[in-house]
């Protein structure tokens, strides 16, 4: 046992899980812990906002597969931290955020900068700590980090008083936590993975719908594999992208309000779906009574409480999807045939090969579809790709192919403008060794941009490539198809000159007018050791097809030319 400080206790803890880096902004009931930083080797990335200072974290934890550190002190700190926290809980990142407070013995008399963090925190994290003493921090550090990044995997918050972390104590570090009533590694039970197995090939139209889960757990072999094997389609939710490489013949796309015409018609058309990591968000299933109308749903998940919350499940297999993902395709290859699928897999090429490469919607060759294409066709297949939320998110994820689980990031279930820019420097410091582009619109890029500054102080070179139709683009579409063209609070009188706004923070800044000028820019900025900000002028009335409306099924998507 080590005599410490706590706040020593804490860095030598973070340094027994290997983190290596820490993203956070300093503030007085924090100051302790950051002195301590100056004496470790970890590397402390100054963001210029708690949010892109937690988006940051988990833009490293999902490229990386690793928990995402932050750090914030009391009061404001905490509540600006909150938002990175709460789009990392609802896309279960691994993420472990750390605040500072007021001491102890000021705690619930309105100190300067005291708030509930404990209190807040509760509804967006796995758990949240709040330790007393300083000898408890090592082993809540050890839990944190466990809790984190097992089972189904999301943020957990720590809370440290600031005379905890000043005081000295004997500190024992924990090799391994104990927590009550916590069994996160559950191995699948092969009976329900069986029956899983005799109702696929009792199936006549199976198909594979893939989530976040898959890439989250690291199955996305053994689920190629398995599609390979039985020649099952395979459509994926937002989050699943990269679950299979989008260039393979039997990947549909994406599933849901703008996902791809052969995607939704082929998953209302299936008579079985195995549904592997995803939780049925109302963005993919739409008027969930219309939704797969003569599928029986198979639920593979680590999260029993995911089974029947939003789609009722005819079956469900529980536990590790890789397990549970290995423990199938072994059962499939044993059986060595495959079911009576011909008729479907012919329906399924008739659909993808009618579908697969339409454009939809747009006003000329130089719109955001063509652009994403180009972006495909220049970036290397290991490129991370993260997006803003709105219509960029959209036609990214209907038009960017991604070929490698961990090279697509977006903000899915918060849908958190601001996402995109600081989750790409994160991502670059995960993996310094590939281009990082963001995928922007004007109006989320606006909020988090001041991360320039943090792009250029802590040499993490990003691409940002701005689709700017000078407006808030996708509640543009909405007030143009469903509110008459009333554009309340939706069109910018002025945007920056986003050129000269890059310069001025020591980036690039171009601006392009054609496709031509886009691939040379992109191009240039990949060899470039500095951030570069891509300034690309688009039509306003630009829109995301194909769209399912509100109260609509998935039936009745609109394609943007006049057709349903």
């Amino acid at each position: 046992m080590d005599y410490m400080s706590g706040s020593r206790a804490l860095i030598k803890a973070l340094e027994r899980e290997g983190v290596d880096v820490v993203f956070g902004i300093p503030g007085g009931a924090i100051m302790p812990v950051y002195d301590e930083l100056l004496n470790s080797g970890l590397r402390h990335v100054l963001a210029r906002h708690e949010q892109s200072a937690a988006h940051m974290a988990d833009g490293y934890a999902r490229a990386s597969g690793r928990v995402g550190v932050c750090m914030a002190t009391s009061g404001p700190g905490a509540t600006n931290l909150l938002t990175g926290v709460a789009t990392a809980y609802l896309d279960s990142t691994p993420l472990v955020a750390i605040t500072g407070q007021v001491p102890t013995y000021m705690m619930g008399r309105d100190a300067f900068q005291e708030i509930d963090a404990v209190g807040i925190y509760t509804h967006v994290t796995k758990y949240s700590f709040q330790p007393q003493r300083p000898e408890e921090i090592p082993w809540t550090v050890r839990a944190a980090f466990f809790l984190a990044s097992t089972g189904r995997t999301g943020p957990v918050h720590i809370d440290l008083p600031k005379d905890v972390q000043t005081g000295e104590a004997e500190m024992a570090f924990p090799d391994a936590v104990e927590i009550r009533g916590y069994r996160p590694r559950l191995p699948p039970d092969p009976a329900a993975v069986a029956r899983a197995l005799d109702m696929l090939l009792e199936s006549e139209r199976p198909i594979i719908l893939a989530g976040g889960g898959v890439i989250k757990s690291g199955a996305h072999d053994y689920l190629l594999q398995l599609a390979e094997s039985a020649l099952i389609p395979v459509a994926s939710t937002l989050m699943g992208k990269g679950a299979i490489p989008e260039d393979h013949p039997l990947a549909l796309g994406m599933v849901g309000m703008h996902g791809t015409v052969q995607a939704n018609k082929l998953v209302n058309e299936a008579d079985l779906i195995l549904a592997i990591g995803v939780r049925f968000s109302d963005r993919t299933t739409m008027e969930v009574r219309g939704f797969a109308p003569d599928a029986r749903i198979v639920h593979f998940d680590v999260d029993p409480t995911e089974v029947s919350k939003n789609v009722r499940a005819s079956h469900a297999v529980i536990g590790d999807l890789r397990s549970s993902l290995r423990l199938l395709l072994e059962m499939f290859r044993e059986r060595a045939r495959t079911g009576n699928w011909g008729a479907w897999r012919r329906r399924v090429n008739e659909v993808s090969s009618e579908w697969r490469d339409r454009i939809l919607g747009t006003k000329s060759e130089f719109s955001p579809p063509y652009l994403l294409k180009a972006m495909r066709e220049v970036l290397p297949p290991g490129a991370i790709v993260a997006t803003e939320v709105g219509q960029n998110q959209m036609w990214a994820a209907l038009y960017f192919r991604v070929l490698r689980p961990r090279t697509f990031i977006t903000s899915g279930g918060l849908g958190a403008m601001g996402f995109g820019f600081p989750a790409a420097i994160g991502a670059k410091a995960a993996r310094p060794d590939v281009p990082v582009v963001d995928i922007a619109g004007d109006g989320s890029f606006l909020m988090t941009m001041n991360s320039l500054a943090t792009s250029i102080d802590e040499k993490l070179p990003v691409i940002v490539v701005i689709l700017n139709n000078s407006s808030l683009g996708m509640v543009a579409q909405w007030q143009r198809l469903f509110y008459n063209r009333r554009y309340a609070a939706t069109l910018f009188g002025a945007n920056p000159d986003f050129v000269r706004l890059a310069e001025s923070f020591g980036a690039e800044g171009v601006r392009v007018y054609s496709l031509d000028e886009f691939r040379s820019a992109l191009a240039r900025a990949m060899r470039t050791e500095v951030t570069t900000v891509i300034d690309v002028p688009i039509h306003p009335e630009e829109d995301v097809f194909p769209f399912v409306g509100p109260g609509s099924t998935l039936s009745e998507a609109m394609l943007g030319d006049g057709r349903e």
